[in-house]
């Protein structure tokens, strides 16, 4: 038997809150520690619209089901009146392989873990009192890793910059509504994070917006736009010159991320080996040193954050008997 749930349901299963930050933390872990199978990323390109269609997937060590997904990012659509994100996942069965469940979430799923994998990052990078964020791009990304932040630090002030500055208005207009915060727009990245603790990156530019000489001793990083080779929304002197580079699993940052960029302008050798976020997770230690250092979090997107946001998913639709058998 196979539980079918739509997105009604599930976002009635996962609540945007505190409790979903162990479980992916957990997956993070399971990660470092080598408990896990997970096979590249298979990505479609559909450059004519401006789309793109990943396939993920993982099996976490122990667990008795583990999550195929499919995610597509079609950056023209909110010109369409649509949103930008889509996708579904799958649970299998660890031992049958058999289908589990089928969640049709429309991207539900991956937009609450990537953004909770976010506030992880500052939760463990960022300096405890950061209370100044700026965050480039006014997309979903951009509204839900605020959300997230703000789970883990005690966030004041709220800097926006966005390619267009009424997109910008907008979306300050729109979080002021469910935020008490001091949102103020930018009309350029360089005064952006000039007293900024935390900087967020969550657009698909493929050309730097960030240059090293504009940031701030002691500012964290979260840069979570760049998932395809061709993405690229810091310099690459960035990462050759920040204290702390924490890739969400190095494998695919060398591929996807910044550091990509950085190994393509030979500033960082492809031998390098750093301390993924699941060791920093593991190890505070392994993170930031002192209160001045540049962090930076390189995040593509895992399959192990897909597997567990699924599982989790699955068990509360299960016990409140949601759903559709077939």
């Amino acid at each position: 038997m196979t539980l079918i749930l739509n997105s009604t349901e599930i976002k009635d299963c996962v609540k945007f809150n505190k409790d979903l930050i162990p479980i992916i933390e957990d997956a993070f872990k399971s990660l470092s520690l080598g408990k896990t199978v997970m096979p590249p990323i298979l990505r479609v390109d559909i450059e004519k619209y401006h789309g793109e269609s990943d396939v993920k997937a993982a099996y976490i060590e122990g667990l008795d089901s583990f999550a195929v997904k499919v995610a597509s990012g079609f950056f023209n659509n909110p010109k369409l009146g649509l949103p930008s994100s889509n996708g579904l996942m799958i649970l299998l069965d660890s031992q049958t392989g058999v289908i589990k469940s089928v969640l049709l979430d429309k991207g539900y799923l991956t937009d609450v873990r990537t953004a909770i994998a976010g506030a992880i990052a500052s939760k463990y990078l960022s300096n405890p009192e950061s209370s100044t964020v700026a965050i480039i791009g006014a997309g979903i990304q951009a509204r839900m890793q605020l959300e997230a932040l703000t789970l883990v630090r005690d966030i004041k002030n709220v800097n926006v910059w966005s390619r267009d500055i009424e997109k910008t208005h907008v979306y300050i207009e729109n979080m002021s509504k469910n935020f008490n915060l001091n949102f103020q727009a930018f009309d350029n990245t360089d005064d952006l994070v000039k007293n900024a603790d935390i900087l967020i990156t969550t657009t698909p530019s493929k050309n730097p917006l960030i240059k090293y000489s504009s940031l701030p001793r002691g500012i964290h990083i979260t840069a979570m736009g760049s998932d395809a080779e061709e993405k690229n929304e810091l310099d690459p002197e960035i990462i050759e010159n920040c204290d702390v580079y924490v890739p969400d699993n190095q494998a695919q940052t060398m591929i996807l991320g910044e550091l990509n960029h950085a190994i393509k302008r030979d500033s960082i050798k492809n031998d390098t080996i750093f301390n993924d976020l699941g060791k920093v997770i593991i190890n505070s230690k392994l993170g930031r040193k002192n209160h001045e250092d540049i962090s930076v979090a390189d995040l593509t997107g895992t399959g192990v954050q897909d597997t567990a946001i699924a599982r989790y998913a699955y068990a509360i639709a299960d016990k409140k008997k949601l759903g559709i058998i077939v």
